[in-house]
């Protein structure tokens, strides 16, 4: 079983058992968190789309780490004009393990 949800303003595909990083989300490691925003739920040849969620569906995931991401380095010039902007970025996660999906 599969389900498509929506954290952080992004969508993921997830699987139980499944590992994923996704923004950071306030909770302590090791709780449990429930996701309501399930679009997607899948088995198999059967499917459920949502219009825009699916009723009565939800996603459970404990929080196994915090962290940052690799450092994005930004770089921004106009030649010609002796101006050079240098800048990097380190985006915070969370890692999360999909512990079940009811639909």
């Amino acid at each position: 079983m599969y389900a498509v949800i929506k954290t952080g303003g992004k969508q993921y595909r997830v699987v139980a058992g499944e590992k994923i990083k996704v923004e950071q989300i306030p909770a302590d490691v090791g709780s449990q968190i429930t996701i309501d925003q399930v679009f997607m739920v899948g088995e198999g040849e059967s499917v459920q789309i949502g219009t825009p969620v699916v009723a009565g569906a939800s996603v459970t995931a404990s929080v196994v780490s915090h962290g940052r991401h690799d450092k994005i380095k930004i770089f921004k010039m106009r030649r010609r004009k002796h101006y050079q902007k240098h800048q990097g970025h380190r985006q915070n996660y969370t890692e999360i393990r999909i512990d079940a999906i009811s639909a």
